[in-house]
This record gives C-alpha cells, structure tokens and sequence, in this order.
C-alpha cells in the first residue's frame, strides 16, 4: 500500500503538494535566512482539486537583487523585466516561476502604475491581494507554514468572492479586480459576496483607466471558462460590460426576430451555452466570441413594420462591421478579428436554405465563403436555433443536416476545400498570348466564378470560355 495513502490529512498544507524545483528555492532562502511562500493560484487550485497551472508564484522578504543572487545557481534562465515592481522571474525544471519581494504597494487612483514600496509583512502583502482565496500562503522553506489572515480557505469553502480589504479599496487601487472577479465565476463556478458585488457597480467607470491588452486577457479568460455565460451575466449586471464590451447589455433593449417574450440578450446567451456544448476540441474563443457578437447588428437594424412584426435587415452586415470594432478595440490579434467577423457576417446565410432549394452553385459558394471557418460556422449556424417550438427546431436542425450532406456529397465529387479556375496563370497567357499583368488577374477570377457556377469544367470547355471571355473585353 501506498504510504501516502494512509498518512492522515492535518490541515490545509497538507493538501499541497510543493513541486521539486519550489523545494530547492526554498532551502536556497532559507540557507540566507529569508522567507519564501508558495501564494495564489497554485495554492488556490490545490486546495480545490484543480490541475495546477505552468507556472508558480512566490512571494518573499528578500528585496529584487538579492532574489536575483539566490535564484541564478538554480534557474536555467532569468528574467528581471518586472524588477522595477520587485519581481524577478526564472526557470527551473522547465517551470515559469516569478518571486516577488513583499508589497504595500501605493497607487496614484489615476492609472494602473504601483508606487512600489516594499514590505516586511507578509500579511501585508495578503492584503494587497484581489480576493482572499487568492491572499493564502505555503512556506516552502522547510516548516510548510500555512498562512490565511482574511479567512480564504472559509471563502473557498463556501465559493465566494470577497476581498481582503474592503472591495472599494481595492477594486479602487487595481479596477481590473472587478473584471477578474467576473473570469473567476466563469472559470471557478464561485459567487460574489454581496458587498463586493456593490462595490464593482459602484466602480465600474473605473475599469475605463484598464489597458486594452490587460481587459482583453480577462476577458478571453472568462470566455474561454466553463461557466462563461454566468460571467457574462455578472458583468452585465454589475455594469462592467458597459464599460469594455457594451454591444452585450445594449441587446436587452431588442426583441427578437420572432416577437417572443425574450430578448435578444437572452437568446444570445443561450446560443453560447449551445455553442460551447457543441465544441468537441477544447474551448474555442472564436467559436465563442461569434456566438456572443452574432446578433450585435438588431439594435442598429431594429425595425417596427406596419403589420407589428420587428425586422432586423442586414444586421449580420452591420454585427460584422461592430464585431470587428469591437475586438480591434481590445486588441486582438487579426486573425481573430477576421475570424470572428466573418462567422458573424456569415451566420444568416443558411437560412435561404431550409427548403433545400440551393443550387450546387449556392452550396459551393456556401464552403468557399466560409472556408476553414466552415466546422465553426457549423456549429454557430446551428446553436443559433432557440425556439421553444420542437417542431420548428427539428426542421432547422433537419434542413442543416441535409445541407452538410450536399456539401459532404460534392466534396466526393470535387476540391470543395480548395476550388480553383481549370486552367492556372500559365495557361491563361499561353491561351490568350498575353503577358504577365491585370488581364490575367481578371481572367483568373472569371474562370473560378464559372467553376463556382458550374462546377469542374473539361478542358477544352474551360478554354472556349475564356477565349469567349476575352474576346467581350475588347
């Protein structure tokens, strides 16, 4: 048997298992008579069970260089870009680890930058912390010493969210707390407690003096948590998402296209939970993203007809053109943007097909258009059905099972994934004694919108079409 399976379970530090590598930096601080503590997440995630992440902190009394002296004998390699706010980072046995002198620190209430002053306490240093269930300490200097001063373990017991000094305070020093309180329900299913709940309301103008970069980072991280749609909600609520995503709480003001009670809030949110049960690789942010931006265009497009029906014309033309604002705003990276933009311009195209009278020529443009978005917007088009109506649901879901036959179908038949003209650059100067420049250009896009008409043409009819074709441009 297993001897570890039979030692009894003391206490919290107990449950904590202190990497190798974190042994080895703790008897180097202990040797020169310093203290060094395992904090945060690795030791939130411990106690919950949780995988832990790739990386460790620890917080320590040593100032910024002697931390250096004590960690380089160690470290494959070290990095001092945050040294400045008492942060030296390092690698050991392939772990990201950063230790950081103890804090108290002052902020200006203007912006984000510390005024850095460092600290002998580490209770001190807890307190400065986002939220008590992240103000928990391990010793890794020999004694395993488990320290809670605001009472985290309690909070983590109970799934609450409070912070260890009072949240105006704190939300006021950092407002990117508020945000992350809200990653921190999605990704931890824990609640707020309700004075901290009070207090990211009151501050949300706040987070306004965050960086792009610094809110895109949480805001991918909630989007990305199993319980996206409650984070969603909070910042919603709490007025947060007013802030740095405002397209969201704007659509509670819209009905939706089929005069039911809900709004388009609400069928939003429900297409992201469909959206993420039907993800079969792993969170995917821009599946995502296009199920939460998808309907951004109603407000903007918002019609009352005459006959009391609502209409929402080209709003998928208009949501691309706001979810590309949107996440240029944040910051993300292009491929993103136009991703995400493209799944939402997209989205309503299949509706043109629940009859099943596309031609092969629409069902072609159908995969060209969307190309290696086309398993997304799969999965996109078909969250996007929230009616309460079984019958209805069953057809769309029935109509969209026909359409990826069809397109299953020709990709047997032809290069779906990679539709080119029949004949390439070359043939088209031989063909037309041309040389290299725009009428080649023009030429090759004709040919492939006639290979989208009318599927894979011989060769010989490729070429009377062009000779054809050319001959109408003079």
């Amino acid at each position: 048997m297993d001897p570890a399976a039979t030692t009894p379970v003391r206490g919290p530090a107990d449950l904590i298992s202190i990497p190798p590598a974190a042994a080895r930096l703790g008897a180097a601080f202990a040797a020169a008579g310093h203290q060094l503590h395992l904090v945060g997440g690795p030791v939130r995630d411990a106690l919950l069970h949780r995988p832990g992440s790739d990386d460790l902190d620890f917080t320590t009394d040593a100032r910024p260089e002697r931390i250096l002296e004590l960690v380089r004998p160690l470290a494959s390699t070290t990095w001092t870009t945050g040294i400045e706010f008492g942060t030296i980072g390092a690698q050991l046995d392939g772990l990201p680890c950063e230790i950081t002198t103890f804090r108290a620190d002052r902020y200006d209430r203007l912006s984000r930058n510390p005024a850095v002053a460092f600290g002998d306490s580490l209770e001190d240093d807890l307190r400065r912390r986002d939220f008590t269930m992240n103000a928990m300490a391990l010793s890794v200097t020999g004694d395993r010493t488990f320290t809670d001063p605001f009472g985290g373990l309690a909070a983590l017991a109970r799934g609450v969210l409070v912070t260890p000094a009072r949240p105006e305070e704190s939300f006021a020093d950092d407002p990117l707390r508020m945000l992350r309180a809200a990653r921190f329900v999605s990704t931890l299913s824990v609640r707020v407690d309700p004075a901290t709940r009070q207090a990211m309301t009151d501050l949300a103008p706040e987070l306004g003096r965050i960086t792009a970069e610094r809110v895109q980072q949480e805001l991918s991280k909630l989007l990305l948590g199993a319980g996206a749609r409650a984070g969603l909600e909070l910042l919603v609520a709490s007025g947060l998402a007013d802030v740095v995503l405002p397209e969201l709480p704007a659509l509670r003001m819209a009905a939706d296209e089929h005069g039911q009670h809900k709004d388009v809030y609400a069928h939003t949110l429900q297409v992201l939970d469909q959206a993420i049960d039907l993800e079969d690789s792993g969170p995917d942010l821009i599946l995502r993203w296009a199920a939460v931006l998808h309907d951004v265009g109603k407000p903007a497009t918002r019609r009352f007809e005459s006959d009391g029906r609502v209409t929402f014309h080209h709003h998928e033309a208009v949501g691309a053109r706001l979810a590309r604002q949107r996440l240029r705003e944040l910051k993300y990276a292009k491929e993103v943007v136009e991703a995400v933009s493209e799944l939402v311009f997209l989205h309503l195209r299949f509706y043109g097909y629940r009859r099943g009278e596309w031609t092969d020529s629409a069902v072609r443009r159908y995969v060209v258009d969307a190309g290696p978005l086309l398993p997304r917007l799969h999965k996109l088009v078909r969250s996007d059905t929230t009616t309460r109506n079984r019958r209805k649901a069953a057809a769309l879901s029935a109509a969209y099972d026909a359409l990826e036959e069809r397109i299953a179908l020709l990709k047997e038949q032809e290069e779906l994934d990679n539709i080119r003209p029949d004949l390439d650059g070359n043939e088209i100067m031989q063909i037309l004694g041309v040389a290299p420049g725009p009428v080649v250009g023009r030429a090759w896009a004709y040919l492939k919108e006639l290979r989208l008409q009318e599927g894979p043409l011989d060769h010989d009819r490729a070429v009377e079409m062009l000779i054809r074709w050319y001959a109408q441009q003079s």
